[in-house]
């Protein structure tokens, strides 16, 4: 991580070597080209404890992760980790054995759940070994980039007027 003390801390999750499970960790390498002040970005292959001590760097998360469901190729999911619980068999194709919704269910249960924390899932379509994106999958980084990119200049519009 680049700075342990950032308040908003973007997680990329998974595998490059298992084509689409690598989307979490490739969209937040494209989303360090934003610099954005007080963000901190970080890969990991998605180990539950591992995300757990991550959590307690900042008040607000944003994870980005393959996901798995009947939907179509490159559907973006967001979900809010502390109003809704996570779908276990989302991440059924992620080759962390300690899933992201079980890390998120732990740090609820062990009270260490940042006050924010938000999870965007891509539908997978090739969980098979090997390097590179479905083109689908890859048309969904940008996306889910200016999704996040919006979801935090508007917290940051926020948190202005109410300190003004």
């Amino acid at each position: 991580m680049s700075n342990e003390n950032a308040l908003t801390l973007c997680i990329g999750v998974g595998n490059e070597f298992r084509h689409d499970d690598g989307v979490g960790r490739l969209t937040v390498r494209a989303l360090v080209e934003h610099r954005l002040p007080g963000v901190c970005i970080a890969e990991t292959c998605g180990e539950g404890a591992v995300l757990i001590e991550m959590f307690k760097a900042a008040r607000r998360v944003f994870i980005i992760d393959a996901v798995s469901s009947s939907k179509p190729p490159g559907t973006i999911f967001r979900l809010d980790a502390c109003s809704q619980s996570i779908p276990g068999d989302f991440f059924a194709y992620s080759s962390h054995a300690f899933s992201v919704a079980e890390a998120v269910e732990m740090a609820k249960v062990l009270g260490r759940l940042p006050p924010e924390i938000v999870i965007y899932g891509i539908q997978g379509a090739d969980f098979s070994s090997g390097k590179g994106l479905s083109p689908e999958v890859e048309a969904a980084i940008q996306k889910v980039i200016e999704r996040i990119v919006a979801e935090i200049n508007k917290s940051e519009v926020k948190q202005h007027l109410i300190a003004e």
